[in-house]
């Protein structure tokens, strides 16, 4: 397991654009409001050989009623808690705020390794200034970056990884990564919370809480996986803020990152027009897909309540209605986990691999016996049929007219193909080409 280092300070001093500059990336979001980052965001960095997590937090407030600084106030503890080594950030504009020593008295009691870092020094006229940071009484030494122009990161690197112990590197290249997807405020925290039996992720009756892309490993069923819980995705037309168009921004990069999604629907309110843009959001990416329809406990049931919620679901998403949909309560945990066995399943089918042999057998006798309708007076004879190297399952049929086969013929193979093999949960694809 790789080292965790985590990025702490009051709001507004930088946290973020220090974390993007560390991570040679834009995974967090980066806005000249205070308050932003709300929940961890996980990144990994290289530097000289060796690597470690880095953990951006939410800006640390102590005494205020705001419910979401609360709730970052939680979130940049157990960030401490977690952690090998703690980056405390400081502005040098400022000097040392209330905030600022609260922060120091908080680490205090951490009895980690805290790197101090002076952040903002574009020039070197203002390292002077800090040396007021002496007085938090954290460090012996400070360092001077400026994360906008990546000043002193280097310096603030070796340092880091000059204190970290050696670990073996993880390789998670084969792990099973696990979108979570849906409408704002449908339970997708308080699933991944659920699912892992800690609060790993702000929760909040407010739509829109999330706003980052969320990754949390978990490993369940014999599956060493990557759970992702994603900011709600909105109609184009809601989404008039800069903040929430990176999220959704952010969401269909953890969509086309991963392996499977689970769609989250609400129950009180059905399936509506925009988690059909989602559905074909996953679709469009060949991911594996389920579906779970949250907040069942509210639902006034009868004999064939159920059922009927399928059918609807099923209707909307036709053609493609061969997904598994799991009814749960999220609050109440029922169910949960047999939305995860169903998405190990489903990952499961996306891997698979069929024997060419095995294909020919079963798809060249389905075809004889309903072969595809002539044109113009010209049979199409489909002579061989063979799954290709790729990562969403792809069949390619080798025949003498391939430009005359039709979608509804395709469909029909289609179906075939899910029939014989069970590729329940995953599209698939069909290459027409001539033999």
């Amino acid at each position: 397991m790789s080292n965790i280092v985590a990025i702490v300070g009051r709001p507004n001093v930088g946290k973020s654009t220090l974390f993007n500059r560390l991570t040679e990336s834009r995974q967090a979001i980066v806005d000249e409001s205070s308050g932003v980052t709300r929940d961890r965001h996980y990144g990994l960095v290289d530097w000289n050989g060796r690597q470690f997590t880095l953990i951006d937090t939410g800006g640390y407030i102590k005494g205020s009623d705001d419910i979401f600084e609360d709730e970052i106030r939680k979130q940049v503890i157990i960030a401490i808690e977690e952690a090998d080594l703690i980056i405390f950030v400081v502005d040098v504009t400022l000097g040392i705020t209330d905030l600022d020593q609260q922060v120091a008295n908080v680490l205090r009691r951490a009895n980690k390794k805290i790197l101090l870092v002076s952040n903002k020094v574009d020039n070197t006229s203002r390292i002077p200034d800090s040396s007021v940071f002496y007085g938090l009484g954290i460090s012996d030494e400070i360092y001077n970056v400026s994360s906008v122009s990546g000043s002193g990161t280097g310096e603030l690197l070796d340092e880091v990884v000059n204190n970290l112990e050696e670990k073996p590197e993880e390789n998670d290249d084969d792990l099973l990564r696990l979108a979570i997807v849906g409408r704002p405020n449908v339970g997708k925290s308080s699933l991944l919370n659920g699912l892992i039996g800690v609060d790993r992720n702000i929760v909040t009756n407010i739509a829109g809480t999330t706003r980052d892309a969320i990754s949390t490993r978990y490993t369940a069923y014999g599956f060493d996986m990557k759970l992702i819980d994603t900011a709600g995705l909105r109609k184009k037309v809601k989404v008039n803020e800069d903040l929430e168009f990176y999220s959704v921004m952010r969401t269909i990069r953890a969509i086309e990152n991963s392996d499977v999604c689970l769609l989250m629907i609400e129950a009180t309110e059905g399936i509506m027009t925009q988690d059909m843009n989602i559905f074909s959001l996953i679709l469009k990416n060949k991911k594996g897909l389920v579906v779970l329809v949250n907040k069942w406990d509210l639902i006034d049931k009868e004999t064939n309540t159920a059922k009927e919620f399928e059918a609807a679901i099923r209707q909307r998403m036709s053609p493609f209605t061969d997904v598994p949909i799991i009814f749960t309560s999220v609050t109440n945990k029922q169910r949960i986990f047999k939305a995860l066995e169903e998405v190990v399943k489903v990952y499961e089918n996306r891997v698979k691999k069929i024997p060419t042999s095995k294909l020919n057998e079963v798809m060249l006798d389905i075809i004889t016996r309903n072969p595809p309708p002539a044109v113009k007076g010209k049979y199409i004879k489909i002579k061989f049929v063979s799954q290709l190297p790729t990562h969403t399952p792809t069949f390619a049929f080798y025949c003498n007219l391939p430009q005359y086969i039709k979608e509804p013929y395709k469909r029909f193979l289609e179906n075939k193909l899910r029939e014989n093999f069970d590729f329940t949960g995953v599209p698939i694809q069909l290459f027409m080409r001539k033999k």
